[in-house]
């Protein structure tokens, strides 16, 4: 089989990628995706959630990516989530913004946009600057978990449309310069690839980077939990910012911790990475809960001679998942300052009662080193003084919630590697960690095959 380009990855990257090219050339474009198309990526066992009778290629990967099946929230800045000045300049960085943002309202995104007023944000910003806390006011379009699927097939149609060929269901096992081979033993020749396989393909990549001499290098990761308390707790907040970014220096180490994907009435849910199960968070358009939750992570680097910030952050997470024998663990903030367990007993006691069961009640500080433990304890101290009620001791503790960011690739202005012809884009190449910016990555990757085809 012979393609002008190979996109491996159908995630926003990919998608972009694909779009870019197939609406400023000629040229013959196939993606492929270890995982299905969108409308087979649903959980039998319970739908909005990830569970182990899922396999990692049907929740993480498939047609739309990770993101698919995630709030589907939009952050329209170019600094969230990683920062596209690194490749562009800032009012460049701002219009792939726009563009991302254009083409999934083309869609079906709502067209409503959360923005808040520049009192209230001032406001904010004041009464978390007295505690020595950052908020970062973003722009921001929900598209939600269950609408998300429906943006992601017209997307896919469109793009079909424009013969754009999809292949799913099926890993790349190898790639070099002018070809791709597949599982099934095929060999697809082609002149351009961009490697663009998601976080679940991080590890992949990195594997394939090494053999064809690529140069890549680690990145800090985000460890920590998710936070459930009852949605009144974040209301007066998310009146102001539908998902709020805080970012919190502690006392003991002065790490960064930080609030990140923040659910209003929304479901507390599992992750599974292969044999490792961790927690995330979903708000739904339709369907909502009596509370809200949000991750809060601490980041962490490591430096020579334990670079590898994966292999740790996997270290956790497996140690989490025996203790909470193949669950996320649960437990009461309370609890976890009087150095407890927790119990279904005392939970059940508590006013916040848990979007998530299929837990493990336990003691969250046999999982996760003392350090982070420590950082999570400071950090909500700081943050009740924002959000009063966030630390109190019926908070509920859903643990581990580890953010694994990929080895970076090494590229240049065009996102292209040292090896001729091979691109990169996304999570997966350590370029981005999020729908957006993974988008305009994948933008950007294009753009470097059309300079090269004189077509920009």
């Amino acid at each position: 089989m012979k393609t002008d380009v190979v996109i491996v990855g159908a995630g926003p990257a990919g998608m972009f990628a694909a779009h870019e090219l197939a609406t400023k050339s000629n040229l013959k474009i196939t993606v492929i995706d270890w995982g299905p198309d969108v409308a087979k990526r649903k959980c039998p066992a319970m739908i909005y959630s990830y569970c182990s009778k899922c396999s990692p290629c049907k929740i993480m990967c498939g047609v739309g990516g990770a993101g698919t099946l995630s709030s589907g929230l939009l952050n329209l800045r170019p600094d969230i989530g990683g920062n596209l000045e690194e490749f562009v300049s800032r009012d460049e960085a701002w219009e792939l913004v726009k563009e991302v943002d254009k083409v999934f309202l083309k869609y079906g995104a709502p067209s409503k946009i959360y923005r808040a007023n520049t009192d209230q944000v001032e406001s904010l910003m004041r009464k978390a600057a007295a505690v020595g806390i950052e908020f970062v006011p973003i722009p921001q379009r929900h598209i939600g978990t269950d609408n998300a699927p429906k943006v992601i097939a017209e997307f896919k149609k469109a793009l079909e449309q424009v013969n754009v060929k999809f292949i799913l269901g099926m890993k790349v096992v190898d790639f070099k310069k002018g070809e791709v081979k597949l599982e099934n033993g095929q060999k697809i020749q082609t002149k351009y690839i961009i490697v663009a396989p998601g976080r679940i393909g991080a590890q992949w990549l990195q594997e394939q980077a090494k053999k064809l001499g690529i140069k890549t290098h680690p990145q800090p990761i985000d460890i920590g939990v998710r936070v459930e308390v009852p949605a009144v707790v974040m209301e007066p907040v998310i009146k102001i910012a539908k998902d709020p970014k805080f970012r919190v220096y502690t006392k003991t180490f002065d790490d960064l911790t930080r609030v990140f994907c923040v659910n209003y009435r929304g479901f507390v849910v599992q992750e599974v990475y292969g044999d490792i199960v961790g927690v995330n968070g979903h708000t739904l358009i339709k369907q909502k809960s009596e509370n809200a939750n949000f991750a809060f992570l601490v980041r962490v680097e490591l430096t020579e001679p334990l670079e590898d910030t994966t292999a740790y952050g996997f270290s956790i997470a497996k140690l989490a998942t025996t203790i909470g024998g193949g669950k996320p663990i649960l437990q009461r903030l309370g609890d976890l300052k009087k150095g407890r367990r927790s119990t279904w007993s005392r939970i059940d006691r508590s006013n916040v009662k848990p979007t998530l069961r299929d837990v493990t009640p336990g003691d969250v500080a046999m999982a996760l080193p003392h350090r982070i433990v420590t950082d999570i304890l400071e950090g909500l101290e700081k943050l009740d003084y924002v959000m009063p009620g966030v630390a109190s001791s019926s908070a509920l503790i859903y643990a581990p919630e580890i953010k694994f960011y990929a080895n970076r690739v090494e590229v240049n202005e065009n996102l292209e590697t040292s090896v001729e012809n091979i691109f990169v884009a996304g999570d997966g190449a350590g370029l981005s960690r999020g729908i957006v910016t993974a988008a305009a990555t994948g933008i950007l990757a294009a753009r470097g095959i059309l300079r090269k085809e004189g077509k920009l």
